[in-house]
């Protein structure tokens, strides 16, 4: 049973056809749009254009449930801090006040719930193009991009084996898990959620130091090799740039023209429906 969590797995969609440096430059050209701006028709727009890559990608759900769950989590609990934390920001952001529920600290407001609900947007706007981009691009080919932006190759490598790894300690942490539950130590679903915790801790510390042993193995063969003596390099896996790519960067740029046009007719980061 595969249970690999954002490993690389070939296909022949259109994005995986992408250069790794054209998916790279579009996952970074379109988070820091998503992440410079609060308007809301523009995070709406990339939430849909999210879901349709994904959609495109023929991506199966159990590759990436365990963590999309995490990042729900992760998101749920953002959001409920924020509000709790300082539940009049929305109002002071966008300097009106229409109270729904609540008094005194803890008053609940429309500015409020909207603020959050953009910053729900950005979580879904992220999330599914960096997923995306782990899955849909070989590890080497991944390095080479990173070469071919300006990062040093001795960087990107250590991406590259990062990645390639990620896969490799899955199938480990799956094997090892199953065996202990073939000897009677339960910790599937059925244990009790301390007793999944403790078989997990007990499983993931012992894998985390073999692997940094593995690691230490590899980076004392690859200086035997001389790896890191030259400044450059070349890349069996380098992909050059075909007519796709070009559609597909030029389109990130539209994205971006897109948001500061909007940020233009806002008068800042903000959409207010409240004015």
């Amino acid at each position: 049973m595969n249970n690999a969590v954002l490993g690389y797995t070939p296909g022949n969609t259109f994005i995986h056809r992408l250069s790794a440096t054209t998916k790279l430059l579009f996952l970074i050209i379109t988070s820091v749009a998503c992440m410079m701006t609060y308007d809301t028709r523009f995070l709406l727009l990339m939430c849909v254009l999210s879901l349709i890559l994904f959609k495109v990608s023929h991506v199966k759900w159990k590759q990436v449930s365990v963590v999309v769950n995490l990042i729900i989590i992760f998101a749920i609990l953002n959001l409920v801090l924020v509000l709790l934390f300082q539940p009049s920001y929305g109002a002071e952001l966008y300097g009106t006040k229409h109270v729904l529920f609540g008094s005194g600290w803890l008053t609940i407001t429309s500015e409020e719930l909207f603020y959050l609900f953009n910053l729900m947007l950005k979580y879904i706007c992220a999330v599914p193009i960096a997923i995306l981009f782990l899955i849909t691009t070989n590890p080497s080919q991944f390095a080479s991009s990173l070469n071919q932006i300006g990062i040093s190759y001795r960087f990107a490598y250590a991406f590259s084996l990062a990645l390639r790894y990620i896969p490799d300690i899955q199938e480990s942490y799956w094997a090892i898990s199953h065996a202990q539950q073939a000897r009677g130590n339960e910790i599937s679903k059925k244990a009790k959620l301390k007793a999944r915790a403790k078989g997990t801790i007990n499983i993931v510390m012992p894998l985390i130091l073999s692997s940094l042993d593995r690691i230490t193995v590899i980076s004392t063969a690859m200086e035997l090799r001389r790896f890191g003596s030259k400044k450059k390099r070349t890349w069996y896996t380098s992909q050059p740039f075909k007519r796709n790519d070009w559609l597909t960067l030029i389109f990130a740029i539209l994205l971006v023209a897109l948001m500061v046009f909007l940020w233009k007719l806002d008068g800042g980061r903000f959409y207010n429906p409240f004015r």
